[in-house]
């Protein structure tokens, strides 16, 4: 079984956008996510820890500016905070192994889809290709993931 950890070699290789999201609860203008538009298959992990966190299957535009997704791929690998800053209540989203601060997850996602919406930050996600799962370490999770138009 993969162990995933924060590492430090891997922070010490973060982009100055990558850091503030991940390490210090950060968030990426909406609208400007390298992830935002993507449509390839695939899974997208912690960019810390590697650890899986969303299926390119689960991935749906939203309207709000960062990716959105229904659910994660492994829950047990999401962990959700109760949020109280910025004047407001809100669920903060973060990785269990990695402790990368994600995003936030909001109850107003598609209704038959679960009504979640995952609202994760690009900069704190690696995005890997369904031809490089296999390769990668990430076999167990290919019928997770579909092609997506």
């Amino acid at each position: 079984m993969t162990q995933y950890t924060k590492n430090p070699d891997v922070i010490a290789t973060l982009s100055p956008e990558e850091f503030y999201v991940t390490q210090q609860s950060g968030t990426e203008r909406p609208g400007t996510g390298k992830l935002l538009n993507n449509k390839e298959p695939g899974i997208y992990v912690d960019i810390v820890s590697g650890e899986p966190l969303f299926a390119s299957s689960d991935k749906y535009e939203s309207g709000c500016g960062w990716p959105s997704f229904t659910k994660p791929i492994e829950p047990a690998h999401v962990e959700e905070l109760r949020d109280a800053s910025l004047g407001m209540i809100r669920t903060e989203v973060r990785s269990k192994h990695g402790d990368s601060h994600l995003g936030h997850v909001f109850e107003d996602g598609p209704r038959d889809r679960g009504g979640l919406r995952y609202c994760i930050n690009s900069a704190s996600l690696r995005f890997v290709h369904r031809d490089d799962m296999e390769a990668e370490g990430y076999g167990n999770y290919l019928d997770q993931v579909e092609d997506v138009a």
